[in-house]
C-alpha cells in the first residue's frame, strides 16, 4: 500500500500542530473508527484514526460521520481516560507505519496521568491500542488479539503490550552510499523488490519511483536516486499529490515522475491528499460492510422475480393455445355421432381453413366423446383466463424488478444512514421482517436529510439518495415552478433544481448529478428528462419513489465524478459562508 514509512513520517509532521490541543470529544462511528475532536490554538480539527482493514489511516478530517445512538465501549474507555486531556507528543516509531500520541489527563484521584492511544497502521492488521505507558498495559483496543489469533502477541486489555513484530530492515535515513550499493544483489533483478525488502518504510510504489529516477539503474545512478529521495524526507520536502494511472489512483508525499502520463492532482498538505484519496472509498467499503446482507437480499429478490417472468412468459406460450383448443371443442361438437369411446383421435374436415383441409384432433381413450368435448373446453376457458392474469402478474413483477434495482442503485451511493432507511422501506413495504425489538414505540415522523448542491453560478440543487428522500424531495418541499431531473428510463436520483430562473450551465450540471446517481454511472451520453415538478405525479397506490412525468425534455450528458465533488465543495463553502 501507499501509506508507508515516508507518508507517516510527512503526516507525523503535519500532526504536530495538535501537540497541546486538547481533546473535547470522541466519538467511534464504526468499529474500527475513532474521531476525536481537538481544540487547538485558533482552530478545532477532527482527528480520525482508522483501523479498517482495507483503508488503515491516521489524519485530520473534515468529513461527516454517523454515529451510533449508544457509544462502544471502547469509545466509552477512550472518553473516560483521555477526553479533556492535552496532546502531549505525537511521535512516529522509527519509520514504521506506527504512531504514538502520548495524551496528559487526569486519573479517577484526580492526579496527573499520561495516556498513549497507538495507531498501528499494517493493513488488516492494523490496530488503535490505548495503553498505560507507566506500566506498559493494554487499557483496551479497537481491535481484540487473542491466543487463537496470533501467538507472538496478544492485544486484549490488561496484557502487558507488545510492539508487532521487527522486520530486520535498515533505516534508509541512516543508510550511506557504501552499505546501499553493497546491499543490492546487481544480479537477482528486480531492484525495487531489493529495496523494499531491505529498508523499512519504502513501499513498492516509492522503490519503483527510485529505480525510474535512476535510469540506468547502475551503482551511482540508483545511489543518486535513493539518496535524493531520502534527502528530501530528512528535510520534510514534501509534494503530496493523487495521480490517477490506467484506471487506477495513487497518492504519495514524493513525486510520482514513473506515472507521468498519469493525470496528477497535486495537494497542499498531506492531510487533504489522504482526505481527498480515501474520503467515499472507506465509507463505501463500511457500507458494503454493513449493508452486505442488505444487497446480497435486494439482489435475490430480483432474481426470484426474473425466474419468476421465464415461468409466466411460458404459461403466456401456452396459453396463446386458446383458440386451438377452442376449434378442437367446436369440431368435436359437430362429429359427435362419429365417435365413441376408445377413439385416439379425430380427424375431420376443419371448416375454418379456406383450403377446405383436413385437422386431426388427439383424444383420451379412456374418455366419451362428450368428456374429451368437456376437456378442451375446459383447457379454453382456463387458457383464456390466465391471459390477462399472467400478463398483469409479469408487469407486475417487471414493476417489482424496477424497484428493485432502484434500491441497488441506491444502496451504491448510500452513507450508512441511507442504507438503514432502505431497510427500514423494505420492511414497511413487506419484504422483510423488523429486526428490531417487539412492542410499542413511537415511530419518530422525520424529515430526511437531503443531499445539497451548488452549480457554478451558485443555485441550489437537491438530489434525493433513496426512495424516502425522493418522495419527500419531490411530492413535499419541491415548490410547482422548480425543475425535477430523472435519468430516462434508468434507476436512479430525484434531482431538483431550486430556482424558477437558472442557467443553461446549472441545467448541465443538475443533469450531471442525475446521470452520476443512476445505474448509468459509468456510462456516457446518458439520456436525462427534465420538467417542472407540477408535471410530476405519484400514481395511486405506486411503489415508493415512482413517479409519471409530461412535457419533457431530454439532453444527454456524461457522468463526471470530478464535478460531482466540486459541486458538493461549493455546497460546503456555502455553507461556511452563511454561519
Amino acid at each position: 500500500m501507499a501509506f508507508d514509512g515516508v507518508v507517516t513520517r510527512a503526516l507525523t509532521r503535519e500532526l504536530h500542530k495538535c501537540i497541546g490541543g486538547r481533546i473535547s470529544k470522541i466519538h467511534q462511528p464504526h468499529h474500527s473508527d475513532i474521531v476525536m475532536q481537538v481544540r487547538t490554538p485558533g482552530e478545532t480539527v477532527k482527528l480520525l484514526l482508522s483501523a479498517n482493514p482495507t483503508y488503515p489511516r491516521i489524519h485530520i478530517t473534515t468529513e461527516e460521520f454517523t454515529n451510533p445512538l449508544e457509544a462502544p465501549m471502547f469509545c466509552m474507555l477512550l472518553r473516560k481516560h483521555c477526553e479533556g486531556g492535552v496532546i502531549e507528543s505525537i511521535e512516529q516509531i522509527g519509520m514504521e507505519r506506527i504512531i504514538h500520541i502520548d495524551v496528559r489527563t487526569r486519573d479517577e484521584l484526580g492526579d496527573t496521568a499520561t495516556r498513549r492511544i497507538i495507531m498501528e497502521i499494517m493493513g488488516k492488521h492494523s490496530n488503535i491500542i490505548l495503553i498505560d505507558p507507566a506500566t506498559g498495559t493494554i487499557l483496551d483496543s479497537a481491535m481484540h488479539v487473542t491466543l487463537a489469533i496470533s501467538q507472538y502477541r496478544q492485544v486484549t486489555p490488561g496484557r502487558p503490550y507488545v510492539s508487532p513484530p521487527s522486520q530486520d530492515k535498515r533505516d534508509p535515513l541512516a543508510a550511506t552510499e557504501q552499505e546501499f550499493i553493497s546491499s543490492i544483489d546487481w544480479n537477482s533483478g528486480r531492484l525495487d523488490k531489493q529495496i523494499v525488502d531491505g529498508y523499512t518504510g519504502i513501499s513498492p510504489l516509492l522503490a519503483k519511483e527510485i529505480v525510474h529516477r535512476a535510469k540506468l539503474a547502475n551503482r551511482e545512478t540508483l545511489w543518486e536516486a535513493f539518496s535524493a529521495v531520502m534527502e528530501a524526507v530528512k528535510a520534510h520536502t514534501y509534494a503530496p499529490s493523487i495521480v490517477e494511472h490506467a484506471g487506477k489512483a495513487y497518492f504519495h508525499v514524493i513525486e510520482l515522475t514513473h506515472l507521468a502520463d498519469g493525470t496528477t492532482t497535486p495537494y497542499p498538505s498531506v492531510q487533504t491528499c489522504l482526505q481527498a484519496y480515501y474520503e467515499g472509498k472507506a465509507l463505501r467499503d463500511t457500507v458494503k460492510q454493513r449493508a452486505h446482507d442488505l444487497i446480497r437480499f435486494v439482489t435475490g429478490e430480483r432474481n426470484k422475480n426474473e425466474k419468476k417472468i421465464e415461468k409466466l412468459e411460458q404459461t403466456l406460450q401456452e396459453a396463446h393455445d386458446a383458440d386451438q383448443f377452442r376449434l378442437f371443442g367446436e369440431l368435436i361438437t359437430a362429429n359427435m355421432h362419429q365417435m365413441k369411446r376408445g377413439d385416439t383421435e379425430l380427424v375431420t374436415v376443419n371448416w375454418y381453413d379456406e383450403a377446405g383441409g383436413t385437422i386431426t384432433i388427439p383424444l383420451d381413450p379412456l374418455k366419451t366423446p362428450s368428456e374429451n368435448l368437456q376437456a378442451y373446453y375446459k383447457r379454453y376457458n382456463k387458457a383464456k383466463n390466465s391471459l390477462q392474469i399472467v400478463s398483469e402478474q409479469i408487469e407486475q413483477a417487471k414493476a417489482e424488478i424496477l424497484y428493485l434495482d432502484g434500491l441497488l442503485v441506491q444502496l451504491g451511493h448510500a452513507s450508512l444512514k441511507e442504507a438503514e432507511e432502505i431497510r427500514d422501506e423494505l420492511v414497511e413495504q413487506g419484504y422483510m421482517r423488523d429486526r428490531k425489538k417487539r412492542g410499542p414505540r413511537k415511530k419518530k415522523d422525520t424529515r430526511p436529510e437531503l443531499e445539497t448542491y451548488v452549480s457554478t453560478d451558485g443555485t441550489e440543487i437537491l438530489v434525493g439518495k433513496n426512495n424516502k428522500q425522493n418522495e419527500f424531495l419531490t411530492n413535499k418541499l419541491a415548490a410547482s415552478h422548480e425543475t425535477w431531473l430523472h435519468t430516462k428510463d434508468i434507476p436512479g436520483s430525484h434531482v431538483v433544481i431550486r430556482s424558477r430562473e437558472y442557467s443553461e450551465h446549472t441545467l448541465l450540471e443538475a443533469a450531471n448529478l442525475a446521470a452520476y446517481f443512476s445505474r448509468a454511472k459509468e456510462g456516457s451520453q446518458i439520456p436525462v428528462d427534465y420538467t417542472l415538478i407540477k408535471h410530476v405525479k405519484k400514481p395511486s397506490g405506486a411503489k415508493p419513489g415512482f413517479v409519471i412525468y409530461e412535457q419533457q425534455r431530454t439532453l444527454y450528458v456524461t457522468p463526471d465524478e470530478a464535478l460531482v465533488r466540486q459541486l458538493k465543495a461549493n455546497a460546503s463553502s456555502t455553507h461556511s459562508e452563511t454561519r
